[in-house]
This record gives structure tokens, C-alpha cells and sequence, in this order.
């Protein structure tokens, strides 16, 4: 398993390698800007500088412009853009109340950066609010990239459930749920409210999302007694041999076609 800096130098590598040369070198600027950006960082309890924002601040709203694909046309990569933001966020050592101001400010793509980078900065659950912020919203860019390693870590378990439940409703597939398995493992009350939903779903004459078997089996403490969900457990049969070395279901399907994209530290 690769190291968070191993992480980030492999999504520099790549990066560099989708864009044109004029992207190239506004990266290497921006990326130099950025960290002394991190060298000029107040000390804690030190009074936030007054005046215009850091260079690297306005190369961040501009990378959606910027970062533009190595093949002909050289027309913009939102995907390039979005790493970029994310190297630029890790190498300023952004603190909480400058990810707090560019996720205020920024557009959805620039708020999905700063969702992005957070495993990799060093904020301790200060910034939780913004990861809730996005679970409110619809956006299912936003919501996946909220769950991520950052919610892993921070979110209480009353939150995480309902995070869960809320890739549910919006449709975004429960692989970009970090460690969902593990947090989700003999997880009684997640198991109710998954069973509420699909309740609420079958009478309403809707299908079940197969994600939701998919939850509501990781709530079970070993795979041998799983519940077919919106059934009664059948009575047991003591002529059935039981098999407890039956192998759960695959977990996290990998997509080997996505992008550079900073998940998972």
C-alpha cells in the first residue's frame, strides 16, 4: 500500500504527463507558489495576514482554465484541474480556515478539491463542517467526494450512517464510501435504517438499489446468518449443513480507468 506522499508523487507524475507544455510549466509555478505559501504560514495564534490572498490562491480558481489536455485540441481537463488543486492545497499545508475560505468562495469543482485533499492535510476533525456542508447537498460529485478517507476518520457514527444512507438516496455507488466495510461490520442501527429504507422503497413500489443488499450484508457480523432484505428470517433447517467458510462478496470494485484521483491516502 502506497504511503500518502508516495500517493501524491504518483498523482504529480501523472499529472504532468495529460498536460500540454503550457500547462507543464503553469503547474510547476503554481506549485512552486504554493509552497512558499507554506513557508509564509502564520504561526499558530499568530493574527491572519491582511491584504491580497496568496498567489497560489488565484492559480487555484484558475486551473479549470489552465490545465489543458496533452493531446490536440489542448482543450481544458476538469480532471487535470482537479489534481492539480489538490497538489497546490498539500504543498501550501493549507489550514483549516483557508480550505473553510476557498470551499466558501470556490465553485462545485474547486469545493471538491478541497473535499479531496483533506486525508492529506494535517486539520484533525476542524474540518468536518465542510464535509457536512457537502453530505446537504444533492450533488453527487460533492457527496462522493465527501466520503472519502477524511469522513472515515472524523465523522461520528450517527453522521457516517446517514452518510451512507445518503449515497443511497443520491445514487452514488457505495464503493466511494471509505473503510464502509469495517465501520459498517455488526453495525445494528445501520442495519435498521438500511431495512427502513427498503421497506419505504418497496411500498412505494420502487426497486432496491443492489448497493443496498450489498450495505445491509456488511452489517451482519459474519456472512453465514445474512437476512435477504424485506424478509423474515427463514426458520432454520437442521438437515441443512451449514457452511461457515463461505467467502463474502467482493467489497470495493476498482475502476482502472479513472483519472488521477486523490481518495484514499
Amino acid at each position: 500500500m502506497l504511503t500518502p506522499e508516495q500517493r501524491l508523487d504518483h498523482l504529480h507524475t501523472s499529472l504532468r504527463a495529460r498536460l500540454d507544455t503550457p500547462a507543464r510549466t503553469w503547474l510547476t509555478t503554481a506549485l512552486t507558489e504554493a509552497a512558499q505559501g507554506a513557508e509564509a504560514t502564520p504561526a499558530v495564534g499568530a493574527p491572519p495576514a491582511v491584504g491580497a490572498p496568496p498567489a497560489w490562491e488565484t492559480r487555484f480558481a484558475s486551473a479549470g482554465r489552465c490545465c489543458t489536455r496533452h493531446e490536440p485540441p489542448h482543450e481544458p481537463d476538469p480532471e487535470a484541474a482537479e489534481a492539480a488543486r489538490v497538489l497546490m492545497l498539500c504543498r501550501a499545508r493549507a489550514d483549516a480556515p483557508t480550505v473553510t475560505r476557498l470551499a466558501a468562495h470556490g465553485t462545485a469543482a474547486e469545493r471538491r478539491a478541497v473535499l479531496l485533499a483533506l486525508p492529506y492535510l494535517e486539520l484533525g476533525p476542524a474540518a468536518v463542517p465542510l464535509v457536512e456542508d457537502a453530505l446537504r447537498t444533492n450533488d453527487t460529485w460533492l457527496v462522493a467526494a465527501a466520503v472519502g478517507p477524511y469522513a472515515a476518520r472524523h465523522l461520528d457514527a450517527h453522521a457516517w450512517r446517514h452518510a451512507v444512507l445518503k449515497c443511497l438516496f443520491t445514487g452514488v455507488p457505495l464503493s466511494a464510501v471509505a473503510e464502509l466495510a469495517p465501520r459498517a461490520r455488526g453495525d445494528a442501527e445501520l442495519a435498521r435504517m438500511l431495512r427502513d429504507y427498503a421497506r419505504e422503497r418497496t411500498a412505494a413500489g420502487r426497486d432496491l438499489p443492489e448497493d443496498l443488499h450489498r450495505a445491509l450484508a456488511l452489517t451482519e457480523p459474519t456472512p453465514a446468518h445474512r437476512t435477504p432484505v424485506g424478509r423474515s428470517p427463514a426458520p432454520h433447517n437442521p438437515t441443512e449443513p451449514h457452511n461457515p467458510h463461505r467467502a463474502p462478496g467482493p467489497t470495493e470494485p476498482h475502476n482502472p480507468h479513472r483519472t488521477p484521483g486523490p481518495t484514499e491516502p
